[in-house]
């Protein structure tokens, strides 16, 4: 439970940063860059420490977070929600 608390904290530093240093006009599209970055660069590590390929592993969590981002922000706009 500790490493998956620290994973998550660790995680959400980058899209954070994004979030709280990016012009009002461009958040959206900051948070967004800077999550796939995360992902893109998380999933290249642990592919790497697991001793799969780590363009392949980068690319898979990368995709798989894109496509939840892109099914939660449906989901929000279905119930009229914006961000």
């Amino acid at each position: 439970a500790l490493s998956s608390a620290v994973s998550f904290c660790v995680g959400a530093a980058l899209p954070m940063a994004a979030a709280a240093l990016a012009p009002h006009a461009v958040v959206q599209q900051a948070v967004a860059v800077a999550t796939l970055a995360g992902l893109l660069l998380s999933g290249g590590i642990a592919a790497g420490l697991g001793g799969a390929s780590v363009p392949r592993g980068a690319i898979r969590v990368a995709f798989w977070g894109a496509l939840a981002m892109v099914a939660a922000n449906l989901v929000g706009r279905l119930f009229g929600v914006d961000a």
